[in-house]
């Protein structure tokens, strides 16, 4: 038997409504997968630029170097009255001397300057010329001749005999004279030698050898004393530091400072250039070169 044409028109009109709810629930599905597929695309991303929690403690910082000070003991691994062949040894000195003058063997810490030869040769020839002249007037000093009174009845010939003595004894006077003078001028280029010398290492610092072993330490510019004083030190520092310690302006223009008591000789030397410090050093000059 035949359906009735209306029931089957308001069934089709089910059907077609069923079909579309269903249609646009599968899509709002997936729009939802959509939006949490993004969702979790982000997070992840947001994942990845975010800094993760620490994993370890925060490193430690460097730890500042010991320096060790410059003092009656010494400075590095050199000591007071060291043989030579030991402090070369330690390899805190460069191998080659810098200075050869008064016959001591002067060496620079490792790493400072090298020899410089043109200023070897000089000292080395100012050196000589003093030695040669010095021993030329050394030769000359005898004691005067003593003059010869004419009697009154001398004859001609015992007064012209007095007069060549007297002409003789002026000339080798003469000589003498120019010789010591010749020694004066020597010696005092020699000192020129020294103090040029000097202020080479001034700052850059050298270790000096004589006949009994280490004699000098000149510092190099970055050392200090225990006190913190050393090349740039305003001496109103310095006097502070040491003032009632025996601190005091020698002749020559250096403050000087017995090191230690039971050193006895060794003291330390402070150069200054106004009112700084241009250097320290530590010496025994009763230890001789040779």
């Amino acid at each position: 038997m035949g359906q009735n044409p209306v029931v089957r028109r308001l069934a089709g009109a089910g059907l077609t409504v069923s079909l579309v709810v269903a249609g646009a629930s599968a899509c709002n599905a997936d729009d939802g997968k959509g939006d949490r597929a993004g969702a979790t695309a982000a997070a992840t991303a947001t994942d990845v630029t975010r800094p993760g929690p620490a994993t370890g403690s925060a490193p430690s910082p460097t730890p500042t170097p010991t320096v060790a000070a410059f003092g009656a003991a010494g400075y590095r691994s050199l000591t007071p009255g060291m043989a030579k062949e030991a402090a070369l040894a330690t390899g805190g000195l460069e191998p080659a001397p810098v200075s050869l003058l008064d016959g001591c063997t002067d060496f620079a810490y490792r790493g400072g300057p090298a020899p410089d030869a043109a200023r070897m040769a000089g000292e080395a020839a100012a050196e000589a010329k003093a030695k040669e002249l010095n021993d030329k007037a050394d030769a000359s000093r005898k004691p005067p001749a003593s003059g010869r009174s004419l009697p009154p009845n001398a004859s001609a010939q015992e007064a012209a005999a007095a007069a060549a003595g007297s002409a003789a004894s002026a000339k080798q006077s003469a000589a003498d004279a120019k010789a010591m003078a010749d020694s004066a001028m020597a010696t005092a280029q020699l000192m020129v030698a020294r103090e040029a010398r000097d202020k080479a290492f001034l700052t850059v610092g050298r270790v000096s050898f004589g006949a009994a072993g280490l004699r000098e330490l000149v510092a190099p510019a970055e050392a200090r004393t225990a006190e913190g004083i050393g090349a740039g030190s305003t001496v109103e520092a310095l006097q502070q530091a040491y003032g009632d310690k025996g601190l005091n302006l020698a002749k020559n223009g250096k403050y000087q400072l017995p090191a230690d008591p039971d050193r006895p000789g060794w003291q330390l030397e402070f150069t200054v250039d106004g009112d700084k410090v241009g250097g320290l050093a530590l010496v025994n000059r009763a230890v001789k070169c040779v």
